[in-house]
């Protein structure tokens, strides 16, 4: 439990900008959708033992609640997806330098800017369509 502390502890105290940004949000990222994946994959499993159990969870993941957290879930999944592509692109062409701290940053903010980008448009879509059919907004 010590070497959690002093893991949590480094985490918070280190001052590395944009590249320890970046390393915590794709741990936290990839935490989350390891966390849906695990909810999806039992709750799926109660289709064929327990049907209304599996009716009760579909309702309570319609709620508005869990609504936000699948638009959260989108930006983790974008997000972790677009980051490792960096860090991959930057793996591949180590003669590029991308690892300096000037490059380093502007690829954080780059791959940041992308990923809101891309998540935007699916905001949109689900908050349109929780307070279409949660609110009753917009003839739902």
């Amino acid at each position: 439990m010590s070497a959690f502390k002093t893991t949590l502890t480094g985490y918070a105290r280190y001052r590395g900008r944009e590249g320890q940004i970046s390393f915590l949000l794709h741990r936290i990222t990839g935490l989350g959708v390891l966390l849906f994946l695990t909810i999806h994959i039992l709750d799926t499993a109660t289709v064929y033992f327990f049907p209304s159990l599996y009716a009760h969870a579909i309702d309570i993941y319609r709620t508005t609640l869990f609504g936000v957290g699948e638009m959260g879930l989108i930006f983790c999944v974008i997000f972790h997806g677009v980051n490792g592509l960096r860090i991959a692109f930057a793996d591949w062409f180590p003669n590029m330098k991308l690892w300096r701290i000037t490059t380093e940053r502007k690829s954080v903010l780059f791959t940041l800017a992308i990923s809101v980008v891309l998540w935007l448009p699916t905001v949109g879509v689900m908050g349109f369509n929780i307070l279409k059919h949660n609110y009753g907004l917009f003839g739902g």
